[in-house]
């Protein structure tokens, strides 16, 4: 069986016609969820920079270079330093990997900062907040899911 033809759009505004948003629309929980998604791709994307400054030395004294750290500080900064640069890209297109690799990032910096405390310190004001982000996600995300019809 062949499928129907599909109607050919009258006027050119018709083609951008899904992309409209009324008004009823505003404030639900999915604009929410992408607005937090989009404000967590500007923090991804200043971490992933910072790392990538320690990375680089910008800004170190010549005492204090990438070189001179120890072995687990320089791939704990090297692997932030790639993923918050990628969950940024993800997370800005409000996609489904982006909030993957953001909460990878999110759980790998608390389980650094809480279990191995030689490497960034130990702040436990770091792991507080990762946590707190990581439920003001499930929150908007679970919010986001409810709203839509099954």
């Amino acid at each position: 069986m062949s499928d129907p033809p599909r109607r050919q759009p009258s006027r050119p505004s018709d083609l951008i016609e899904p992309v409209r948003t009324n008004g009823a629309a505003q404030g639900t929980w999915t604009e929410y969820l992408v607005l937090f998604m989009r404000i967590m791709a500007a923090v991804s994307l200043a971490k992933g920079l910072y790392h990538w400054s320690q990375v680089c030395s910008i800004g170190d004294s010549p005492q204090d270079t990438f070189a001179m750290h120890g072995t687990g500080w320089q791939a704990a900064t090297v692997f932030f330093s790639v993923i918050d640069l990628v969950a940024a890209v993800g997370l800005w297109l409000a996609a489904a990997w982006g909030a993957v690799v953001w909460l990878t990032s999110t759980v790998s910096l608390a389980v650094i900062e809480l279990f191995f405390p030689s490497v960034y310190g130990g702040s436990i004001f770091i792991v507080l907040t990762e946590i707190g982000l990581l439920g003001v996600y499930l929150w908007l995300a679970i919010c986001s899911a409810r709203e839509r019809p099954a």
